[in-house]
């Protein structure tokens, strides 16, 4: 970073400092409205600071060091309605605030064990209802992520739509646990999250917490990056119709409707969603033709709340995973040829790859097609017990079924455990032929928290969760050239293939995974000391034989304790400083099991995550400051590797590490401006790594983590020359990303700079609540760049290596239209 930008970066935290300077205090007594008996443990905030405070046993709580102004405080105490009063202030004074019964539980009280807040010595971000639906246009929930800190996006088709990827930190979905209303989404065997299993789930969901680093305890897989907390709708008070359509480049179409009744009765509430995206994708062929739903009724009485929620989504999805050759993206016509050679391309692939351009898709058989459907089932209750104590409970179930199609040509009978057959009197050992693979799974099981509040300012929350997984992997194969089987007669004159349902391969797994924690938070003066312990076992078990038919037939389990603490310092109404340490411990991921002889069981990862950082609030600055360091024992890194079908392969390391700044703020001086900016610094390094090509080993006293940039920023800048129009410049920069982890520029993807302008225009309009239009125009000045790849190689020699990069090119400047009417 160059000095200027430091400087920038100095000044700007000054000013967000000069901001909270200490002048005035406002003293806030609360009552209960029916007999005015004082409220201890009523929660304070002062709107637009980060001031979040306790009233004490006499109901009262002083809000020190404020700037002279306007200002609102907002309290709330479970089991009451939101109060709120301006305040004018001039110099020190009081406030007396009366609190009315609530006829209703709200839904925040659903995810609240799992979240954190302004006190928690916890690296976070909030993304509001209002954030999501800015962008939400029809791209997937990664793009509609890509503006908070440490983020990297990429989508296999290029343009957002279909399978997408985010990293955090660094680290991948396998490595970011990711829960829906505290319920584990994440996959139990590969611990990846696949949104393109729910598509326009955003449409669904009322707000998103992101918790980087290791976060607070919550169930399912460990947060080895980062924690994405979803809650999905809340109560809507009102009846309500809502449509929103979309049209955009390369034919992307998105039509969702959502229904709501309003409160019905006093107590029942019903919402649904229905949506439909379909795109041709940016690269050749990269299809997707997307389903989903979401339905959910719910009970809300004074102390209690029982939610019904059944969401899903349908995909079928024309593969686009093999990257491109960088060959192709150059244009070298040799170096296409020494790939297809290398790679056994038929001449048909071959005249493709020498005819396309970045937008190349290796892939030519028409159902080349990737087909899952994944339906959610949860069951939510929520009861204020007293009104210190709070239980939350829900049961779930998820069941997903799929496959992806392939066509291979002349692949081998052996390796489908079958003979050669006999042909007019000659042996044939290879055809071609379609197969699919298959997912057939169940997951289910419940979770808990019980949370304990004095008054105080002690809080205590003991929670967890049981889930297991069944899951059957499979491969049929459903077309071949030549039969299957000898004693199946074959003429060429008339046989144009076979259909057949042989099944080459068939096995199962389970997993079991428990889960109890227990939090503990004391706030004391201007000190609020957090603590947080979690036991988490995990039974894994394989059976049955593999695709390479392999038996692979082997248990595993694991045993985790991960204990957290941290401590935070308010310094004044508006900022506060806060330090924290977690432990984390990671299962591997079934691949790890599959891939390796049985006898190389792969170990557990472990983390130890050190989090210090600086917040501010105020109406005009929003600003958070970090720094961390993730130090890692026998961390799963890739090798270098191939296993058989091109995915790559990981092997424990003894100590790896990612140390870093981040920075994340927003200035609103005005009404008709704001800038919001994030940007993050880290060295990503492995120590005493041995690279193996082949037969080759290589030895790095110290290297780059893969895929694990230096720099990643971004910058949304903000105009509303009137009210209802809005528009907005947002730019995003990554820095070089490392194919492997040798830290080889020839094996990298070079940084780039993108940008993206979104102007919206919302207003009421006759009988309509909202007329809203939104153009986003992606990559504006039309970069050509890819944000992910792979790369594969061998040695001729021991000193004369081959490698091949693939990479993944995003789209160039593309639209998307969208209009939405609200009744």
């Amino acid at each position: 970073m160059s000095k200027k930008s430091i400087a920038g970066i100095a000044f700007f935290m000054h000013v967000a400092m000069a901001v909270a300077v200490a002048q005035h205090h406002i003293t806030v007594s609360v009552t209960d409205a029916s007999n005015e008996r004082p409220m201890p443990g009523a929660s304070i905030q002062l709107e637009g600071t980060i001031y979040q405070g306790k009233a004490d046993a006499a109901g009262t709580a002083i809000i020190r060091h404020i700037k002279a102004g306007t200002y609102t405080v907002i309290v709330t105490h479970l089991g009451y309605q939101v109060e709120k009063q301006q305040v004018a202030l001039r110099g020190d004074q009081h406030v007396h605030v009366s609190l009315q019964r609530a006829t209703l539980l709200t839904d925040e009280v659903v995810v609240q064990a799992t979240r954190a807040t302004e006190n928690t010595a916890t690296t976070y971000k909030n993304i509001s209802k209002a954030d999501i639906a800015k962008n939400n246009v029809g791209q997937d929930i990664p793009f509609l992520l890509d503006q908070t800190p440490g983020v990297v996006i990429s989508s296999d088709a290029g343009a957002g739509i279909g399978y997408t990827s985010m990293r955090i930190r660094g680290s991948d979905a396998q490595r970011t646990n990711v829960t829906v209303n505290g319920i584990p989404l994440n996959d139990a065997e590969s611990l990846g999250s696949f949104f393109i299993n729910l598509p326009d789930f955003a449409s669904s969901v009322d707000n998103i917490q992101i918790q980087r680093g290791v976060g607070t305890s919550t169930n399912g897989a460990g947060a080895f990056g980062a924690s994405l907390n979803i809650q999905t709708n809340t109560l809507n008070d009102e009846a309500y119709a809502e449509l929103d359509q979309s049209i955009g480049s390369f034919r992307s179409l998105k039509n969702t409707i959502r229904l709501g009744t309003g409160l019905l009765n006093g107590n029942f509430s019903f919402d649904g969603r229905l949506s439909r995206i379909s795109s041709d994708g940016y690269v050749d062929r990269g299809t997707s033709n997307l389903q989903s739903f979401f339905l959910s009724g719910a009970w809300h009485g004074q102390n209690s709340l029982l939610r019904a929620n059944v969401f899903g989504g349908k995909e079928k999805t024309y593969q686009a995973w093999y990257g491109t050759p960088e060959s192709r993206l150059t244009g070298d016509a040799a170096a296409m040829e020494a790939y297809a050679a290398d790679d056994g391309l038929t001449p048909e692939e071959i005249e493709n790859l020498l005819n396309s351009d970045r937008r190349y898709n290796k892939y030519l058989y028409d159902n080349e097609t990737d087909n899952y459907q994944q339906t959610h089932y949860q069951l939510l209750f929520s009861s204020a017990l007293t009104n210190q104590l709070t239980l939350n409970t829900a049961l779930h179930y998820t069941r997903g079924k799929g496959y992806y199609e392939q066509f291979r040509n002349q692949d081998e009978y052996v390796d489908y455990g079958l003979s050669p057959i006999t042909v007019n009197g000659g042996a044939v050992t290879e055809t071609d032929l379609v197969r699919q693979r298959w997912l057939d799974n169940h997951f289910y099981g419940g979770t808990y928290s019980l949370a304990y509040k004095d008054g105080v300012g002690f809080e205590l929350t003991w929670g967890g969760a049981y889930n297991r997984y069944e899951g059957g992997h499979y491969g049929d194969i459903v077309w071949s050239q030549y039969p299957l089987f000898t004693d199946r007669a074959y003429s060429p004159s008339t046989d144009s293939g076979f259909s057949t349902a042989y099944r080459y391969y068939d096995g199962d797994a389970t997993k079991s995974d428990f889960n109890t924690y227990l939090k503990a938070s004391y706030q004391i003066d201007k000190f609020s000391l957090f603590a947080d312990a979690q036991y988490r076992h995990i039974s894994y078990a394989i059976a049955g034989i593999d695709h390479d038919l392999r038996d692979l037939t082997q248990n595993a389990s694991f045993n985790f304790f991960n204990p957290k603490i941290g401590l935070t310092y308010q310094l004044s109404a508006a900022s506060n400083l806060y330090a924290s340490y977690a432990l984390a411990n990671k299962e591997p991921v079934r691949s790890d099991f599959t891939d390796w002889p049985i006898e190389q069981t792969p170990k557990a990862e472990q983390l130890h995550d050190i989090e210090a950082g600086y917040r501010v609030r105020s109406r005009q600055f929003n600003i958070g400051v970090n720094a961390y360091a993730m130090l890692y024992k026998d961390q799963l890194v890739l090798t270098g590797q191939l296993n058989d079908v091109g995915s790559t392969l990981r092997r424990n390391v003894d100590d790896s590490y990612r140390i870093g700044l981040e920075f994340d703020g927003r200035w609103a001086p005005n009404a008709w401006f704001a800038w919001a900016a994030t940007l993050a610094y880290s060295q990503n390094k492995i120590k005493n790594f041995i690279e193996v090509v082949g037969n080759v080993e290589n030895f790095y006293a110290t290297t780059d983590i893969s895929f694990s940039p230096d720099w990643v920023a971004s910058s949304e800048l903000s105009f509303k020359p009137w009210q209802p129009f809005e528009v907005a410049l947002l730019s995003k920069y990554v820095s070089r990303q490392y194919l492997d982890n040798t830290g080889n520029a020839n094996r990298s993807i070079d940084g780039f700079l993108v940008n993206h302008v979104r102007a919206a225009y919302h207003t009421s309009f006759w009988k309509l609540k909202n007329l809203g239009i939104t153009l986003l125009v992606n990559n504006v000045f039309n970069e050509k760049y890819a944000s992910s790849g792979y790369t594969w190689g061998y040695y001729l020699s021991e000193t004369d290596r081959v490698d091949y990069n693939f990479y993944y090119p995003q789209a160039t400047a593309n639209f998307l239209l969208g209009l939405n009417l609200k009744f």
